[in-house]
């Protein structure tokens, strides 16, 4: 796969060094001289093309017309959606990525400039958040879809609501399959009557609502709080001793 990069700062560099890892051809674009000495030390020479990435001779010698994706990376919103939109439009680029600088221009980031994925870091940052403190201790392995669905695995701890539920009972949402049971080191077929028991590593594919009932099911059982003893009457007289307090003895009259 050939990829085309614009702008060079160091998400471009370790994009690129990972790429190159994966054995696929890149080619970055930058003309900053301080950006160009910089990857000059972290890329090899010949996938570094000095140029004004907005012009389109530039993109043109780079070899844009021949890539399978694109990648905006100039520290400029403005700039990387005119990119996006030269990629497609001119060079016929099928995927385009483009970062988001400011989270405030992120509603410009679509097919209009035909940005097919935008990569808005507080965006991710925030959800990565969200979903630790809502999760628990369950475990996010890959995103799908731009994030729409997830594959996650949590391992039922004693005491959760699951234990000894079928799988058919579990309510679980139409947007929540469970993929694989890991039962001691051994994979158990998920089928609708096996009931969980604990210790057992469950793998699901879900959307975040799903994974926030897997979350709910999995967590221990909360016991009902004790009922309070119940109150005894007060009165505010004291309780009188037998044979005393009857009545006072009239004096006799002197």
């Amino acid at each position: 796969m050939f990829v085309v990069i614009a702008g060079g700062g160091r998400t471009a560099a370790q994009l690129t060094n990972w790429l190159l890892n994966q054995k696929h051809e890149v080619r970055v674009i930058e003309e900053r001289r301080d950006v160009l000495a910089f990857l000059h030390r972290e890329l090899p020479t010949e996938v570094i093309f000095e140029g004004d990435a907005l012009s389109t001779d530039a993109l043109e010698q780079a070899g844009l017309g021949r890539a399978q994706v694109f990648a905006a990376c100039i520290p400029d919103d403005a700039d990387n959606l005119v990119l996006c939109y030269l990629a497609r439009t001119r060079f016929k680029v099928p995927r385009i990525i483009a970062q988001i600088n400011n989270p405030r221009n992120a509603w410009l980031f679509d097919r209009t400039f035909c940005v097919d994925v935008a990569l808005n870091q507080s965006e991710i940052l925030a959800r990565l958040i969200e979903e630790e403190m809502s999760l628990g201790d369950m475990m996010t392995l890959l995103k799908l879809r731009r994030g729409q669905y997830s594959i996650v695995e949590e391992k039922i701890p004693p005491g959760a609501r699951s234990i000894g539920v079928a799988i058919k009972d579990l309510g679980l949402p139409d947007e929540c399959i469970i993929a694989a049971v890991i039962r001691k080191g051994k994979m158990v077929m998920p089928r609708g009557p096996l009931a969980l028991e604990e210790g057992d590593e469950v793998l699901a594919v879900t959307d975040h609502d799903g994974a926030e009932r897997l979350a709910e099911l999995f967590s221990p059982h909360r016991e009902a709080a004790a009922a309070p003893a119940p109150s005894t009457p007060s009165t505010n007289a004291p309780a009188e001793t037998p044979g005393k307090g009857r009545g006072r003895k009239r004096s006799k009259a002197g």
